[in-house]
């Protein structure tokens, strides 16, 4: 299946998301031919009742001062979109919803799953909460981008999957293929003496399956050396000059709290390039 209706998330609040994610996710949406959705929310900070009676006489004002920042926020971040979407020639449309904190991301999370793919971003002060409750409850493939500065603007040069073989690692090639076809070069990485691996079914037969959708791979086998699997993704992608990782997030849920597998938690809190999670 190919992405042709994606949705671009933007955060107002505390921080607003930097305008290189809209024009990174137009790019993308243009790479594909796809439609583009942005979402924006003006949040609403809710305040414990006995706090307004406390002894901050301004608060009232304060809560209404943040507000508003969000509202002007997330109004020019969707100015910024239009322009940049109507610039590219891409289709889209933007949404700009109300919703205090706490409801923010099951918000996003019922526009995520009417679309094909959601890329979200994930600065260093944006709550974790967020983009896991994407990655576990929308259904659809998340792509997370970075928002530090970049050498380059975003392409498909060379992509990579995380694979060991799992569930969710095949649920993340399935997500993925849209992106692997359209990449110039396609690496698989399995790191080995980290955990138990099927070896009944080699990375090699993964490969003659994604042979026969016309895509060529290269494979690598990294020794994980007792180091976090984590930072070993991180070097690999690093020396490898890998733009963008696909691969499975692990997690459960508990009580509606996620708790995260190693490589999950860490790339997922600082992402080092643009990472598609599937779960």
């Amino acid at each position: 299946m190919a992405f042709k209706d994606i949705l671009l998330t933007l955060t107002s609040y505390p921080d607003p998301t930097p305008v290189s994610v809209v024009e990174d996710a137009v790019s993308i949406a243009a790479t594909f031919g796809a439609h583009l959705s942005a979402i924006s929310c003006e949040v609403h900070v809710e305040v414990p009742g006995h706090f307004l009676a406390g002894s901050i006489a301004n608060l009232p004002g304060i809560v209404a001062d943040e507000a508003e920042k969000s509202r002007k926020n997330a109004k020019d971040l969707l100015a910024a979109f239009d322009a940049a979407a109507e610039k590219a020639g891409v289709p889209h449309e933007l949404f700009l919803e109300q919703s205090p904190t706490y409801k923010v991301p099951d918000l996003f999370i019922d526009y995520a799953r009417l679309r094909d793919l959601t890329i979200m971003p994930v600065p260093e002060s944006y709550d974790q909460w967020y983009a896991e409750t994407m990655v576990f409850g929308s259904g659809r493939p998340t792509l997370i981008l970075p928002t530090a500065p970049r050498a380059r603007p975003f392409e498909l040069g060379t992509l990579a999957v995380a694979w060991d073989f799992s569930r969710a690692a095949a649920r993340a090639v399935a997500d993925a293929l849209p992106l692997l076809e359209k990449a110039k070069n396609v690496r698989v990485v399995t790191v080995i003496n980290e955990k138990a691996l099927d070896s009944k079914h080699s990375a090699e037969e993964l490969a003659k399956n994604l042979t026969r959708h016309g895509i060529d791979v290269v494979l690598d086998k990294v020794d994980a050396n007792g180091k976090p699997i984590g930072g070993i993704l991180e070097s690999y992608v690093v020396s490898h000059g890998i733009d963008l990782l696909a691969m499975g997030a692990y997690g459960h849920s508990r009580w509606r709290e996620f708790i995260l597998g190693g490589a999950t938690k860490s790339l997922m809190s600082k992402p080092p390039l643009p990472i598609l999670f599937s779960h």
